[in-house]
């Protein structure tokens, strides 16, 4: 009987796909608790050469007359802070959604850190994962390159070098936008922007969640809520939006039809998830539903079909309309209407994810 040849062994007694993908998995796993384990024996380390204890082998037990003391430390070595610990002095800073101290004092509640600069309106949880592997940001006063390290409200967070806090209220905005401003939280240029419409709505600060041009008018959502913010424009949620365009001419049958087949623009393929006239007899109004949210999407798509935008207002976003809003004023979303927002509702997501 013939042997098989080793080119045959070869293949035939190699690890599956599966068991070499799992393999991976522990050892990384393996080199990330190593990483945390580390951090932590640094952490222990610094606290004690602050407090002029030698770096024995022996561990610290304190005296019966100083417990005062020894709890402070007991705090420091397990991450937590007492609530006199650091200074309540505020610093003046740029208006940014995340200098909003937590109302509730002495709140114990851990999370993960990337979770904690969403919650405090910094940005998205994504991007915040990115910001702590960059290492740019620390947590009183050590640097975390892990997003999943828990901390509390007691905890000093500092992004970028300034400190942030966990959102107070959570506040959530429409405003119906007229033309002329500009969707930015400030304007280097003392332009008029959407906040200069909703002064005295709130104490906390917020923001606009994704833009629109100066001269497109319609539904706009500001908040303090940076993980909704994050979920409501990133383009994985394909979150509804519906303009109202006014052309230059009356579109053609065959330039709708295009629409919804899709077109090339400059930065990629867009199509439309349906398009129609607005009205059948004035075929210069449009409406389009879409969801990508790349810049000036809805004017580049008329623009390369030959037409001139002559307005553009958005009259929906994520099933929330300007009904009963008039242009320039706002209101405050009910518990109802953040909720679906929140829980990223499929009527308004073109797939549900």
């Amino acid at each position: 009987m013939k042997k098989r040849t080793d080119n045959f062994d070869k293949f035939a007694n190699q690890k599956k796909g599966s068991a070499i993908k799992e393999a991976f998995r522990q050892e990384k796993k393996k080199i990330k608790a190593e990483a945390r384990a580390a951090g932590e024996e640094m952490r222990k380390k610094k606290i004690e050469k602050m407090r002029g204890v030698e770096d024995k082998a022996s561990s610290f037990k304190p005296q019966a007359a100083s417990k005062g003391k020894a709890a402070s430390f007991e705090q420091r070595a397990s991450g937590k802070k007492s609530s006199n610990q650091y200074s309540k002095k505020e610093h003046k800073q740029e208006m940014q959604p995340a200098d909003i101290p937590l109302k509730k004092e002495g709140s114990n509640e851990q999370m993960p850190l990337n979770k904690f600069i969403a919650h405090a309106g910094v940005c998205g949880r994504r991007e915040a994962a990115d910001l702590v592997k960059e290492g740019k940001v620390t947590v009183n006063g050590d640097k975390i390159f892990e997003p999943g390290y828990k901390v509390s409200a007691k905890d000093k967070v500092i992004v970028k070098g300034k400190q942030v806090f966990l959102q107070r209220n959570a506040v959530y905005i429409l405003l119906n936008k007229p033309k002329d401003y500009i969707t930015t939280a400030n304007d280097p240029q003392g332009r008029k922007t959407v906040l200069d419409l909703i002064k005295g709505a709130t104490p906390e600060r917020v923001y606009p969640v994704g833009r629109l041009d100066r001269n497109t008018t319609g539904v706009l959502i500001l908040t303090n809520d940076g993980e909704l913010a994050q979920k409501l424009t990133h383009p994985s949620f394909e979150v509804k939006k519906i303009y109202e365009v006014t052309l230059d001419k009356p579109v053609i049958k065959k330039d709708l039809e295009a629409i919804m087949t899709g077109v090339t623009l400059e930065d990629g393929f867009v199509q439309a998830d349906s398009v129609g006239y607005a009205d059948d007899k004035n075929k210069n109004i449009v409406g389009i539903e879409i969801h990508s949210g790349r810049n000036r999407i809805v004017r580049r798509i008329f623009e390369h079909l030959g037409y001139d935008v002559k307005g553009l207002d958005r009259v929906m976003f994520a099933n929330l309309t300007k009904k009963n809003v008039d242009r320039g004023k706002w209101r405050f979303l009910n518990e109802k209407e953040v909720r679906l927002l929140k829980f990223m509702n499929k009527s308004f997501v073109r797939k549900a994810k």
